[in-house]
């Protein structure tokens, strides 16, 4: 659930960041390049999560 709930976020945030900036460009919305930095920013999502911020918590 937690996954699929991080990857829904990086979505939404890159839909809404890929149609603010394409707006003020004055350029067309390119859906490739939202889901290819929704998944860069899923898989840092993962990284630090799952990595990162996890061993912090065990010391």
């Amino acid at each position: 659930m937690r996954y699929i709930a991080s990857i829904f976020w990086a979505i939404l945030i890159s839909f809404v960041l890929s149609y603010v900036l394409s707006s003020m460009a004055g350029a067309s919305l390119d859906l490739v390049a939202t889901f290819i930095a929704a998944a860069i920013i899923s898989i840092f999502i993962f990284i630090l999560g799952d990595g990162l911020l996890r061993e912090e918590k065990e010391q």
